[in-house]
């Protein structure tokens, strides 16, 4: 049985001091164990997340999304009786009130990987960030080889057995969202979609336009030629 118990938190941040406590408190509602990665802020995001009373751990220096969310899976896999890790942004664009319909889909379902998805309901999302996921979505269910409708969405739980391959990965960026992804499917593993909703805020994205988006073209550019060598 799949419960609070057993399921643990983790929300990698970067200058969230403005949110971090009311998410970590709200998602303390949730589940027993709540970890949070403050990846090099400046800010009072640390002090903030242990006024909610949660586990916080801190880079010295900013070292992006992805090693943030390893450095939480790495810890996490380390603890017994912990069997999914459930991940959320400390920016509020994920609801924890929501995080009983992935704890209700692993009971159900039983599949290694839940991610959540905004595409089933999307007026609320601006219309270039819909057009976007749609894209992306898209293009990264195929190197998948399965159908993921919204492959940029944070707000994802995977088993423990996983963790290990989740935190050899290299990719240290927002990208690394997206090889979690890729891993998990050529492990052979089902990923499953949770309608969630969609929030948006005043948080301003952290994502990089240019930069981030040649990484990612480089990125699917190294999953075809990964593909066509493995054939």
């Amino acid at each position: 049985m799949i419960d609070r118990t057993n399921v643990a938190a983790l929300i990698p941040c970067y200058f969230e001091a403005k949110r971090i406590r009311e998410v970590a408190a709200r998602v303390k509602q949730q589940l027993d164990t709540v970890l949070v990665v403050d990846d090099g802020s400046t800010d009072a995001t640390e002090s903030e997340a242990r006024a909610a009373e949660v586990e916080v751990v801190r880079h010295t220096v900013n070292q992006g999304k992805g090693a943030a969310i390893k450095t939480g899976l790495r810890a996490l896999a380390e603890r017994a009786g912990i069997e999914y890790a459930l991940i959320l942004d400390g920016d509020g664009q994920h609801a924890p009130e929501e995080i009983p319909r992935f704890l209700a889909a692993a009971n159900e379902t039983g599949v290694p990987m839940l991610v959540g998805t905004r595409m089933s309901d999307t007026r609320k999302m601006p219309f270039v960030r819909k057009m976007t996921n749609r894209l992306m979505s898209s293009q990264i269910s195929k190197v998948c080889g399965q159908w993921v409708p919204d492959t940029q969405c944070g707000f994802r739980m995977i088993r423990r057995e996983l963790l290990p391959a989740m935190v050899a990965i290299e990719t240290t960026k927002f990208d690394y969202e997206t090889e979690m992804l890729v891993v998990a499917s050529r492990r052979g593993c089902q990923i499953g979609a949770v309608p969630i909703s969609t929030i948006y805020g005043d948080e301003k994205s952290k994502i990089h336009p240019v930069r981030d988006t040649i990484r990612f073209m480089e990125m699917m550019s190294r999953f075809k030629r990964e593909a066509a060598g493995a054939k």
